[in-house]
Order: structure tokens, then C-alpha cells, then sequence
């Protein structure tokens, strides 16, 4: 709290608004960032040996990231909920391109998991708001949004790893990466400037991670790489 007293009310809910729209802007980066991937689904009308499984798992983090930030659920945190919507509506194009574009079994199987998340998302929701104590309803959401957001910033663990391994960032773009690390930064600040530990946890953590990657790629930009490639996308299966 000793920070809203060094600075005046409306500086102080200034900033925290530029974070968060700021967070909102470098959010897009990430969420176009499969479009090449898509374009060559499309163009080739196979999902070869991309995984659809990291979209679906988007999906469901954007849709429980997107309901904690609802008045209902939260305080002030509206910007959480513009982000993580217009999230939620570009990973389930991609689901749905994916899944247009699959073959039989994987088409099934992908149908059967995008019923799954709305199933689930939908359980979450009405069984929240069956809970009549607004505090045990935010800490709940809360939990869930930060569990599944620590996740998704932890998946590119793999990645890094890959990078390691083959002394390669092919399959590690810079401008992902990048966008990672300036939304988690934006959304670090303004989980700080509004006191939520639910926001400035999970996007602290993202922040680390993101600077871990930006370290990794210019480390290895300029190393030889190794004859040996695997698809990236398998490594989040």
C-alpha cells in the first residue's frame, strides 16, 4: 500500500490502466503468432504432424482467466477479461481450422476435447456463482486462473530445452518470445498496481520465463546449427 501513498490516485490508476492496456496490445503478438502455421494447414489441407492439444489448453486458460476478471468474480480487473476474450476467440478459430483440416481420428479426438473445455468452463462458471461468499468465489476463480496461467507460461519449458539441446532457437521465434515477455511484464504491473496477487503472480513468473527465453535466443542465435530437427509443436504434446 505504500506505493499508492508516494503517488497520487489518479497517476496511480493512470498507470495501472496503461499496463493493462498495454498488456492487452502485446497480447495480440502472441495470439497471431500461430497464423504461418495455420496459413500452411490450410494451404497444405493437413495437419501433418502439427498437435492441436497447446489450442485447446489455451482455450480453457483463456476462458477461466476471462471469468475471473468479470465483476462478478473480481474487482477492477476488467482488462483481464477483454484480453483473455479476444484470446479465447482466436485459439478456438485455430481449434476449428485444426479440426476441419485433420484427419478422422484426430478430428474426433479434437471435437471430443473442445467439448470437454466448454463442459468444464461451463461447470466452473455456474458452479461459482453458486457460491454466495464473494471472497471464497474470487480466492477459488483465483486459484484456477493462476494455476492454469503458471501453466501456460511454464510450457515453453520444452522449448528452452530444445533450444539447449540442439544449440538451435529455429524453433523458438524472437518476436514470441518477446510479446511473452512484455504482456507478463504489463500484466506484472498491473496485478501490482492493483494489489492481486492472482494477476501479479502467474505474470511475475511469466516475466522470469520470458527473459530466460529472450537469453537463450540471443545466446544461440549465432550458433551452428545441428543437422538433426524435430517439429516444435510436439514437444507441447
Amino acid at each position: 500500500m505504500q506505493m499508492a501513498t508516494l503517488i497520487s490516485p489518479q497517476a496511480f490508476e493512470a498507470y495501472k490502466q496503461a499496463a493493462g492496456i498495454a498488456g492487452n496490445i502485446f497480447a495480440f503478438g502472441l495470439f497471431v503468432s500461430p497464423i504461418p502455421t495455420f496459413r500452411r494447414i490450410i494451404r497444405n489441407q493437413s495437419t501433418e504432424q502439427f498437435s492441436g492439444i497447446p489450442y485447446i489448453y489455451a482455450l480453457l486458460n483463456c476462458l477461466i482467466c476471462a471469468w475471473y476478471g468479470c465483476p462478478l468474480i473480481s474487482y477492477d480487473t476488467l482488462l483481464v477479461t477483454t484480453v483473455n476474450s479476444v484470446g479465447a476467440v482466436f485459439q478456438l478459430s485455430y481449434i476449428l481450422i485444426y479440426i476441419t483440416h485433420a484427419e478422422k481420428n484426430k478430428k474426433f479426438k479434437m471435437s471430443a476435447l473442445l467439448l470437454a473445455v466448454f463442459g468444464l468452463f461451463a461447470a466452473i462458471a455456474i458452479g461459482s456463482l453458486l457460491v454466495t461468499d464473494l471472497e471464497l468465489r474470487h480466492l477459488i476463480i483465483g486459484f484456477l486462473s493462476c494455476a492454469t496461467l503458471i501453466s501456460m507460461f511454464a510450457s515453453p519449458l520444452s522449448v528452452m530445452n530444445l533450444v539447449i539441446q540442439t544449440r538451435s532457437v529455429e524453433f523458438m521465434p524472437f518476436y514470441l518470445s518477446l510479446s511473452t515477455f512484455l504482456m507478463s511484464t504489463s500484466f506484472l504491473l498491473y496485478g501490482v498496481f492493483n494489489f492481486d496477487p492472482f494477476i501479479y503472480v502467474p505474470n511475475g513468473i511469466g516475466t522470469i520465463l520470458g527473459i530466460g527465453q529472450l537469453v537463450l535466443y540471443f545466446y544461440y542465435n549465432d550458433k551452428p546449427k545441428q543437422e538433426t530437427r524435430e517439429p516444435l509443436i510436439e514437444s507441447f504434446a
